[in-house]
Order: structure tokens, then C-alpha cells, then sequence
């Protein structure tokens, strides 16, 4: 299993969770209501925020990635071009 399904099951039994305990909490109905609506809009904030940073991680990753295959790129051309370079050089000495 993967971390996002986990993180996922966790976060949606924590609301269950929380959830429930309000609803059985020896309380009035319209402050149990507002609870779980304040509790349900900071568990979407929370989880917003997660994958926010979940895709800076990833954003970030992207760009390394990127940067590394140009640079290797940029190696690989430069070896062909000595190579070639040195080719050319031996193809004049035996002239």
C-alpha cells in the first residue's frame, strides 16, 4: 500500500472518528453541528496544506531531475565532440 492511501485512510477514520465522538458528545445540536463543521473545514485546511506540500516535493524533485538530465546532456555532447575531435586528428596524421 502506498503512503498516500494511508495517509488517506488515516485521515478519513480521525474524521470519522472525531465525527462520531461529537455526535454522541451530551451536547445542544446546533453546537454539535458547529463543531463538526469548524472540525471538518480545519481537517480540509490540514489536508490542503498536505498536499500543497506534497506537490512542492514533487515540483522540486521535477527540477532536479530536469536539471541533472541536462547536465548529463551537456556532458554526453562535449565527450562526443573530443571524441570526434580526436578521430578527425588521427584521420590527418595517417594522411
Amino acid at each position: 500500500m502506498n503512503n498516500s492511501k494511508v495517509f488517506f485512510s488515516i485521515f478519513i477514520a480521525a474524521a470519522v472518528g472525531a465525527t462520531v465522538g461529537m455526535l454522541f458528545a451530551p451536547e445542544d445540536g446546533k453546537k454539535t453541528r458547529k463543531k463538526i463543521k469548524r472540525s471538518a473545514n480545519d481537517w480540509a485546511n490540514e489536508a490542503l496544506d498536505a498536499l500543497e506540500k506534497g506537490k512542492a516535493k514533487v515540483q522540486d524533485t521535477a527540477d532536479s531531475v530536469m536539471n541533472k538530465a541536462k547536465s548529463y546532456k551537456h556532458d554526453a555532447v562535449e565527450a562526443a565532440d573530443e571524441q570526434m575531435e580526436d578521430a578527425k586528428s588521427a584521420v590527418n596524421k595517417m594522411r
